[in-house]
């Protein structure tokens, strides 16, 4: 039987989770939505970026942000889901849906978008390309973040990014590259954030690329309910579990967590506004 889940120390600092997924359940039963958020609150969690990445998490995530003072959110079509839809003949219909989404005000993200070479193999890797420009364009058109998924696709991403022109915000969400590439990352003025992986043993690569990461540029997220941070690894996450991810960054940083909070929290005002 798995062991229960000990929320971590409250951070002294409130700070947010730059990208979860408050619309995903991992075993079969809709997540008690409020009640999450209440958990997250109590351990200094008071704000999360929710993103939608499909049709169907997208429009729940424009009536989470209308419900919660402390939700914004981010929309897309997950690299995964754009062959899926194209196969159907269904993609240009469904950008036009997520278009209409992400004009919302409290939508501050476009995203995750990106490239997947992990589950989706070479006969998907044109569709996932095509979806990527196109989320690249939305994202300058109405001047939101973009919120990058990359995963075994490292090269790839940062030439479409290069050849598309990348908005003038960018965040790697769930960096997962190495120290060489966070460097490039930071010298294009990408924003770098960092999940639980960061704390597990094997993440000490994780953890070299992130301390080459200036100070500005780090944010912090779960990408709940997956990636659970150690001491939990494969149970489900939760924005409550964050401090845990926070203190592992700042101890790799240097620097005392309230400083990481405090810093993150100023990067999340540059990127997104305000809750």
């Amino acid at each position: 039987m798995a062991r229960p889940v000990v929320l971590p120390e409250p951070v002294a600092i409130p700070i947010f989770d730059n990208h979860t997924h408050l619309d995903i359940s991992r075993d079969g039963e809709p997540l008690d939505i409020p009640a999450a958020l209440r958990a997250a609150a109590r351990v200094g969690v008071t704000r999360v970026m929710q993103i939608g990445c499909d049709l169907e998490a997208a429009a729940l995530t424009v009536e989470l942000v209308d419900e919660h003072p402390g939700v914004l959110g981010g929309v897309a079509l997950h690299p995964n889901e754009a062959p899926r839809l194209a196969e159907r003949g269904q993609l240009d219909a469904a950008y036009e849906q997520i278009e209409r989404y992400a004009a919302h005000p409290r939508v501050r993200v476009v995203g995750e978008t990106g490239l997947d070479y992990y589950r989706t193999g070479p006969e998907g890797r044109a569709v996932q390309e095509e979806s990527f420009r196109w989320h690249i364009d939305l994202a300058k058109r109405l001047d939101k973040t973009l919120q990058v998924h990359d995963r075994d696709a490292h090269d790839d991403v940062l030439r479409l990014l290069d050849s598309e022109g990348a908005p003038d915000k960018v965040v790697l969400h769930c960096f997962s590259g190495d120290m060489a590439m966070a460097r490039e990352c930071v010298e294009r003025g990408y924003y770098l954030s960092f999940a639980g992986p960061l704390t597990f043993k094997s993440g000490q690569p994780l953890r070299d690329a992130l301390a080459v990461v200036p100070l500005d540029r780090v944010l912090v997220e779960t990408d709940a309910p997956y990636l659970t941070p150690h001491p939990y690894r494969g149970a489900t996450n939760a924005p409550a579990l964050l401090p845990y991810t926070v203190r592992t960054a700042a101890a790799v940083l240097g620097v005392a967590v309230p400083e990481l909070c405090a810093a993150v929290n100023a990067t999340g005002e540059r990127l997104y506004g305000t809750w």
